[in-house]
């Protein structure tokens, strides 16, 4: 009896574990459609220094009032425009929608760089968000059609790391 137990029981807990093996390494890598943006004040709770850091000298933690400053003699498309780079996740579906509705996405937080942080905001698993950012990351704002536009020099690590 015992022998034929080990037989069943032996195979159903190696299944089990290349299950969770397997969910494991999905959450790892979890597609975007599962992951939503949460905002920066959510990373002030373990990454207190950086969101410090963040606040006082980023300019992203108030970029919003930049453009609020400019949407005089915009046209509505054109304001919206800014919210690509001056908001946290603007166009994705848990992404900035408005001032009223997402006001803890307004500015262009912790996420706009690092990815949205829900999955890693659960897990605290430094593989659920974008951790090791390059210049590449980065030109999807600080691109050269920006600079010349408006004059500025995009920064790498600007004020929160």
């Amino acid at each position: 009896m015992w022998k034929s137990a080990k037989v069943i029981i032996l195979p159903a807990a190696i299944v089990l574990a290349l299950v969770l093996l397997w969910n494991r390494q999905g959450s790892e890598a979890a597609p975007e459609a599962q992951k939503s943006y949460v905002g920066a004040e959510r990373c002030n709770e373990c990454h207190a220094t950086q969101y410090k850091n963040y606040m006082t000298y980023s300019k992203k933690a108030h970029s919003y009032k930049s453009i609020v400053v400019m949407k005089k003699g915009l046209t509505t498309a054109e304001f919206e425009k800014c919210f690509e780079c001056h908001t946290t996740g603007y166009g994705k579906p848990t992404g900035f929608r408005s001032e009223q509705e997402t006001p803890h996405l307004k500015d262009a937080g912790c996420e706009t760089c690092h990815g949205p942080g829900s999955l890693h905001v659960e897990s605290g698993d430094p593989k659920d968000i974008k951790a090791n950012l390059v210049a590449k990351d980065c030109e999807v704002c600080h691109n050269s059609e920006r600079v010349n536009a408006f004059k500025y020099k995009p920064l790498i690590f600007g004020g929160a790391h």
